[in-house]
């Protein structure tokens, strides 16, 4: 591995810690640089624009979320069951592309093909796969609050082993 190689590493590391930690917007390329000790030109050297470390961060997840998307499950418990698996196993990047990338179509528009409208469709199609075709209000209700659980769950529990926070997860989806 050469030197630009570990310091790639090392960068990214540091910033899929604090992403989850602090979230995407709020963690800045010289919080990233600081955490590696670089300089924020350093960082931006080998990331610029900061997006580039979202993209590269959420690229080893893509084939798995299109796997989770695209599945045939026996019934909706099967499909949370995934989901639940999918969250634990990914949470280093799951507050990244449930809330931070994605961020709330009404106010922030995004272009077509960025990163974020990609994460959109995601975050949409689990919501569509988990509500079912024209949900009633509570099954709305009931959607959202399994994924927020799945959010911040995950986020705030990278101190934890991941089956104990799959299990517990799949207690705490099951009441909903």
């Amino acid at each position: 591995m050469t030197t630009s190689d570990d310091t790639r590493t090392r960068i990214l590391a540091a910033a899929r810690e604090l992403f989850a930690e602090r979230g995407y917007a709020a963690t800045s390329l010289a919080d990233i640089a600081a955490a590696v000790g670089l300089t924020k030109t350093a960082v931006a050297y080998h990331f610029h624009p900061k997006d580039r470390l979202a993209s590269e961060l959420l690229s080893p997840v893509a084939g798995d979320m299109l796997a989770l998307l695209g599945g045939e499950y026996a019934d909706r418990r099967a499909f949370v069951e995934a989901l639940v698996g999918f969250a634990a196993r990914y949470r280093s990047v799951i507050r990244l592309f449930m809330e931070d990338l994605a961020g709330d179509d009404a106010v922030s528009p995004v272009s077509p093909d960025s990163e974020a409208a990609a994460i959109r469709t995601f975050r949409d199609g689990i919501f569509a796969k988990l509500a079912g075709q024209e949900p009633d209000p509570e099954t709305k209700v009931r959607c959202w609050a399994l994924l927020g659980a799945l959010q911040w769950g995950v986020a705030k529990t990278m101190d934890l082993p991941e089956q104990q926070v799959r299990q517990v997860l799949l207690e705490v989806t099951r009441a909903l």
